[in-house]
């Protein structure tokens, strides 16, 4: 039976339908970059410390003193959630003592702030922090990302197109619902709902232009289309937040544009490529009929003779669930090895694009700059994924960004413009290997498990993202703790990738039987890296 790229291959590869598909799937990822990395502004922590009431009797030289000092990041700052107990204060302001003189503060006892919190408004005008008083929302807060599979994960018989939908009502939806938040916990649940929905119309989105564009277009597509796009929405993301500095108002103009995609229902098609391993010939051949016409290219009299269709009903007849992801030992093991590969790229990513307020400098500047360094990973992304083979390409830009992160340690602390410039050194690296990643899945994996890979590794980089801020606090104990760990796992992670199997030059899989095809190279030799399932034992060779 001739496979989806022959069928379709009197369309071209970059006709008018592909180009329509290429931008409109690639612009429905800006809202994505709004999402990604909001919590970044809305959940913004404010310098804060305990209020003492302005109705207190207290001298102005006891009310100074009234906060504990404690170290924080290698400096002594007042502290954030405690203060000298009220009644001991107003009964030494009382007798005439002076703090530090003739009382020592550090044997005054302490308490919690009873009063609320006082909140700079340098930064921000109100976040959801200083709104549920900041040292009630938990010290560690997580990246709001979900734990659940995502949506494509689940569903893959419904299609790629009704997910997608589906799951950017999600992500808008939820959205608006998280402005009317009144607690902490309110606001987390509703963010890891719209975190699913981001990520899974992300993955659908990706998968089904993947399926849809041809091998050349493809690529450009993995880089420069859904990656680019996002890369703009992530450089929106401080323009809003730095002209709309109240919280509610800010989640609002993030969430509006979300309702533009929504006329993108009549205009994006479905993978043709899934309708037909579905069986479904009739929906598939209107839509690549539909496709010559806006290409204005004579469409073959049949598309599909009874003969493919008859040959095609075994597969047809299939039903993907997760374990096919770990039918034969070589396949687990491929699975299980890019599953720890999108976890710990994911925390080196959003380790340090969430660690951008912590730098030095302005928060809204340095999130521009870890937004902007995107734009040329991902064109480097593609430079590679054109002409080297995945795993060096994929290796190389780990060990780049890993490597480069380890030095941070070696830069005297007064060098800060150094230190910012080795993070987004990092920065690139890491993202380079991410957007290469997506690519990467696609072309191991056979379009029945196709979405469901993706999907599955997704979760596992939502995983990562879920970690990652726990990385970036260990900061309050070393500044340099989270750049050892997130450097030094990014390099693992790059060395283990050359034991994964190469996919460069190979058309897409459409079956199980095709995924065995799948070649590595080892020792001068043309080896399979995936073993027949029938033959479990024996390992395919062939001279180069």
């Amino acid at each position: 039976m001739r496979d989806y790229e022959e069928v379709t291959a009197f369309l071209g590869e970059w006709g008018r339908f592909q180009r329509l598909v290429f931008f409109l799937l690639s612009a429905s990822i800006i809202p994505n970059g709004f999402n990604g990395m909001s919590a970044v502004f809305l959940a913004g922590t404010p310098e804060h410390r305990c209020a003492v009431p302005p109705g207190a009797n207290l001298s102005e030289e006891w009310r100074n003193a009234s906060i504990p000092l404690e170290l924080r990041g290698g400096l002594t700052e007042p502290s954030r959630c405690s203060r000298y107990r009220l009644d001991v204060l107003l009964n030494l302001s009382a007798l005439g003592l002076r703090p530090g003189i003739d009382v020592h503060l550090a044997e005054l006892e302490q308490e919690p702030c009873l009063d609320g919190w006082e909140y700079s408004r340098d930064v921000y005008r109100s976040t959801i922090v200083s709104e549920v008083r900041g040292c009630e929302v938990p010290h560690f807060k997580p990246q709001l990302d979900p734990v659940f599979p995502t949506v494509s994960l689940s569903f893959p018989r419904f299609g790629r197109k009704s997910i997608l939908f589906l799951t950017m009502a999600v992500q808008t939806g939820f959205s608006f619902l998280q402005i009317f938040s009144t607690s902490w916990e309110m606001f987390t649940v509703l963010f890891l709902i719209v975190g699913m929905g981001q990520i899974s119309n992300y993955v659908v989105a990706f998968i089904l232009g993947t399926e849809i564009l041809g091998k050349s277009v493809r690529i450009i597509f993995s880089t420069l289309g859904v990656c680019i796009f996002f890369a703009i929405g992530y450089m929106l993301l401080p323009l809003f937040a730095y002209f709309i500095r109240d919280w509610r108002m800010l989640l609002l103009a993030l969430t509006l544009p979300g309702l533009l995609c929504v006329p993108l229902w009549w205009i994006i098609p479905e993978s043709p490529r899934w309708l037909i391993s579905q069986g479904r010939y009739k929906e598939a051949e209107v839509i690549i009929r539909k496709a010559a016409k806006i290409n204005n290219t004579p469409a073959p009299a049949v598309l599909f003779d009874a003969a493919e269709m008859q040959d095609s009903k075994p597969q047809q007849q299939q039903k993907a669930i997760l374990l096919d992801l770990f039918r034969t030992r070589n396949i687990a093991t491929i699975t299980i090895m890019s599953l720890l590969l999108w976890f710990f790229t994911s925390v080196g990513y959003f380790g340090l694009s969430l660690n951008t307020p912590n730098l030095h400098g302005d928060a809204y500047i340095n999130c521009f700059l870890s937004a902007v360094i995107e734009v040329p990973a991902y064109i480097i992304a593609w430079l590679l994924l054109r002409s080297l083979p995945r795993r060096y390409s994929i290796s190389g830009t780990l060990v780049l960004g890993g490597g480069v992160v380890l030095f941070i340690k070696l830069v005297p602390m007064d060098l800060n413009v150094l230190s910012l410039c080795l993070v987004m050194l990092g920065k690139f690296g890491i993202t380079a290997a991410f957007s290469m990643l997506y690519v990467y899945n696609v072309e191991l994996y056979p379009t029945l498990v196709r979405n469901m890979a993706v999907g599955a590794t997704s979760t596992a980089s939502r995983l990562g993202s879920i970690i990652a801020p726990y990385f970036v606090y260990l900061g309050a104990y070393d500044r340099y703790l989270p750049y050892i760990l997130m450097g030094s796992l990014t390099v693992l992670i790059g060395i283990l990738t050359l034991f994964l199997p190469e996919s460069y030059g190979n058309a897409l899989p459409e079956s199980f039987e095709q995924m065995l095809k799948v070649k590595c190279f080892r020792n001068g030799q043309h080896t399979t890296g995936i073993r027949n399932s029938k033959e479990s034992t024996k390992t395919l060779t062939t001279p180069l």
